[in-house]
């Protein structure tokens, strides 16, 4: 399999392209990493984000130039985010957009308390390798539920949890980089 050539990255529903997490991400990949906002938070800080299902043309537009901009087709690239950002990119993915994997930071399996209202139907069409590196600790999704549904991804699936951590991890970072650097290097 063809290593990958770059990872693009989407923030979440309340964050921007200059999350502490991409930056570290950022600098500790040998790969080239390229965060971005989507329109709705260039427009305005203030404006709350659009339904996931809305930023999925997005996310596919972007990871098209985003290829052209590497010289490599989308299936040469990792794609994902944190939370809401990954979600989507999971979607697009799901819904046939080509990429190397999924690289999904603090992925919210349903929204705070509200553990009935899982995000999970498209997992099912998920063939591509992924990653997720959560806080134990996160309200969008405990590792229990995880390791209930996660298997209904077809590709193969790693799970990283950071120890003490919740939605927005502060510390664990250095495991987050080098199993993130460990997943990347030994991808089939």
């Amino acid at each position: 399999m063809v290593k990958p050539k770059g990872l693009l990255l989407f923030h979440g529903a309340g964050g921007d392209k200059e999350h502490p997490v991409f930056q570290r991400i950022e600098e500790a990949l040998q790969i080239p990493v390229y965060a971005v906002n989507f329109s709705y938070r260039d427009q305005s800080l203030r404006r709350p984000p659009p339904r996931a299902e809305n930023l999925i043309s997005e996310v596919t537009e972007i990871t098209l130039r985003y290829s052209d901009r590497l010289g490599v087709p989308p299936s040469h690239l990792l794609i994902g985010g944190r939370s809401m950002g990954g979600r989507v990119a999971s979607m697009a993915v799901a819904g046939g957009l080509k990429s190397r994997g999924l690289v999904l930071l603090s992925y919210p399996l349903h929204p705070i308390g509200k553990p009935e209202k899982l995000r999970i139907g498209h997992f099912s069409a998920i063939t591509r390798p992924c990653i997720f590196l959560s806080g134990d600790k996160d309200p969008f999704g405990n590792p229990e539920l995880f390791s209930k549904y996660v298997p209904l991804i077809r590709g193969q699936v790693s799970m990283v949890w950071l120890k003490g951590q919740g939605h927005d991890p502060r510390k664990g970072l250095d495991t987050l980089e080098e199993s993130l650097n460990h997943w990347i290097a030994n991808l089939r």
